[in-house]
């Protein structure tokens, strides 16, 4: 039995992810010692996986289960519901998984070859507007052998398809409590992952309880878990500190961690593991609008946006300036906005408008969410906005909505400009650059560049060695770059806090970030 003594302390703890280059009452399912409560500022948009592109994908981990996954600190896919996979030709045209025996959803039903078929077909047929069907683009077909066996045929080589199968996106539902052609009621959630749900309050928290029927790789060490839901980082930042939740995860406030570093606090220890990031986050620029239609309008704003300054006065040393849509620590990482454009600049700036026939401030509109990244979003925007005013060339207007409202308007096309983060899907370049191209992507903005989507992608999708992509990868952010209609701002360090009596932090981030809270425990009960 592990018991605190000695004085109070905060310990800082560095975690290295490896890649390839509003509070509640306790939950009343299992003993304190066998519960962990974390706080997050990334609520999900919706409970079904056929719906979903988002931040919702850190619930799914944890209820769902894909037939591949990433173990412990890998970036390669290993089965999970599968019992194996893989390539059954040297083209990366056709995929074979034979499943686990006797799995079964939390309801008892069977998930068989046939739920896994229906469970593809229904990202595709539905194509939900906010849905992950662009991430199937590749896949043509799912065949089915027996109650085991399951082949994807695809339209063309793919080696990136293995990453696909251990998305969230890629989450196996049951074919009885999910309809093949419509999204699922909103308050059914049938998965086979290592928890169920077991209570569910949108925008405030999320019950999870062990999930009996489970068959995995995962060891839950724990019993049950409440998630949080969070609008304002401070107050989930409190809510540890006076120790209503055991760790938090995204959207801890930047101004807050020399606070929890150096600081004791009403409960006790904290400590805090940084984490390096994939995440991204920037701006994109919808031609549909008036002005950001003008490349010379998007080139000056990339010629003055002053990232280093966004990052010291916003972020400190929670993020760093990104010259790239691939970020650093991703194979093919290039520095494209930077040799471009180099340091901030309003005089070139004003010249590539003058150029262009622009002689008056343009005005433009930038809208943001209030509530996916945390509270310090809406401080951002005003930096950006006062960084674009004082160079005399913009008149900028800051907007933001709260995640869902938000998320549906970009959709449908409404913004000129808005703020997006991005955390990748599976740790590949790939996943940088796909799902923000062509007609139908994540962004509800088509961005069409037959280069990339037909010649690059294509191309890198070959290569089975994925670390001899970079020539591809090289050129498409190149083009993005010119093209200056998506900008990228800054890379994340995220940092956890957690109550030092909780352990498990540093295998509990898969290698998409995603939180695996059965990783998680309390040492009191062990």
């Amino acid at each position: 039995m592990f018991f605190r003594s000695g004085p109070r302390r905060v310990a800082a703890v560095l975690i290295p992810v490896s890649m390839l280059a509003g509070c509640g009452t306790l939950s009343a399912s299992g003993d304190d010692e066998r519960h962990i409560d974390v706080g997050t500022t990334s609520a999900p948009s919706t409970l079904d996986p056929a719906a979903a592109w988002d931040g919702s994908w850190e619930l799914y981990r944890n209820v769902y289960q894909t037939l591949m996954h990433y173990a412990g600190t890998s970036t390669v896919p290993q089965p999970d519901a599968a019992k194996s996979c893989g390539f059954t030709g040297a083209d990366s045209r056709t995929y074979r998984c034979k499943l686990r025996e006797d799995l079964t959803f939390s309801n008892g039903n069977p998930l068989d070859a046939a739920a896994v078929k229906h469970s593809f077909d229904r990202v595709l047929a539905i194509n939900a507007e906010t849905g992950p069907a662009g991430l199937l683009d590749s896949l043509e077909e799912v065949e089915t052998e027996g109650d085991r066996t399951v082949t994807f045929h695809l339209k063309r080589p793919d080696a990136t398809f293995p990453f696909i199968l251990a998305a969230p996106a890629t989450s196996l539902v049951d074919p009885e409590s999910y309809p093949a052609e419509k999204l699922a009621d909103k308050d059914t959630l049938v998965g086979s992952g290592p928890y169920t749900l077991g209570s569910y309050e949108k925008g405030s928290v999320a019950e999870l309880e062990r999930n009996s029927r489970y068959q995995g790789d995962a060891e839950l060490r724990n019993d049950s878990v409440s998630i949080r839901y969070f609008d304002d980082s401070d107050a989930m930042t409190d809510a540890l500190k006076k120790g209503d939740i055991d760790v938090t995860y995204r959207g801890l406030p930047p101004d807050r961690v020399p606070e929890l570093e150096k600081t004791a606090d009403e409960k006790g220890t904290i400590a805090l593991s940084r984490v390096v990031m994939p995440e991204i986050h920037y701006l994109v620029f919808n031609p549909a609008h008036e002005y950001a239609d003008s490349l010379a309008v998007r080139q000056a704003v990339a010629q003055v946006i002053d990232r280093d300054a966004l990052v010291r006065k916003v972020y400190g040393r929670t993020a760093e300036p990104l010259y790239s849509m691939i970020p650093r620590g991703i194979t093919g990482h290039t520095t494209p906005f930077f040799d471009l454009y180099g340091e901030p600049d309003p005089e070139a700036a004003a010249v590539t408008l003058q150029t262009a026939g622009v002689t008056e401030p343009v005005p433009l509109t930038f809208w943001f969410t209030t509530d996916r990244y945390g509270s310090v979003t809406a401080r951002e925007f005003e930096e950006l906005e006062r960084q674009l005013e004082d160079s005399g060339l913009f008149e900028v207007t800051v907007k933001g909505r709260k995640w869902e409202q938000f998320a549906a308007a970009y959709n449908k096309g409404e913004y000129p400009v808005f703020g997006r983060g991005w955390s990748p899907d599976f740790p590949d370049p790939d996943n940088y650059i796909a799902p923000f191209t062509g007609q139908r992507n994540a962004l509800g903005t088509p961005y069409e560049n037959a280069e990339i989507t037909d010649e690059l992608l294509p191309e890198s999708r070959r290569k089975a060695d994925r670390a001899g992509v970079n020539e591809q990868f090289s050129r498409a952010q190149d083009i993005l770059a010119e093209d200056a209609r998506l900008l990228p701002l800054w890379q994340a360090r995220q940092y956890i806090a957690a109550d030092d009596d909780v352990a498990g932090v540093e295998w509990s981030l898969d290698a998409s970030t995603i939180m695996r809270m059965w990783e998680l425990y309390k040492k009191t009960s062990w």
